[in-house]
């Protein structure tokens, strides 16, 4: 019974990875269509701040997870 008080659920980590995994697919799809993607300079920078969010998260998850 204590071992169940401490377990650690993984289906926030299988909705991090999913996530991560749809943005990844919708990103490069958009990158594909519009070689100009992101536009400019603060397209950029929001781009790559959100992928390095979701990747720190999914990573965060993972740790907790294991």
């Amino acid at each position: 019974m204590p071992s169940l008080v401490f377990a650690v659920s993984k289906v926030p980590w299988y909705i991090g990875g999913a996530l991560l995994a749809v943005y990844a697919v919708v990103l490069a799809g958009i990158g594909l269509r519009r070689p100009d993607f992101p536009f400019n300079k603060r397209g950029e920078r929001a781009v790559i701040a959100l992928t390095l969010a979701l990747v720190v998260v999914a990573i965060a998850k993972a740790i907790i997870a294991g």
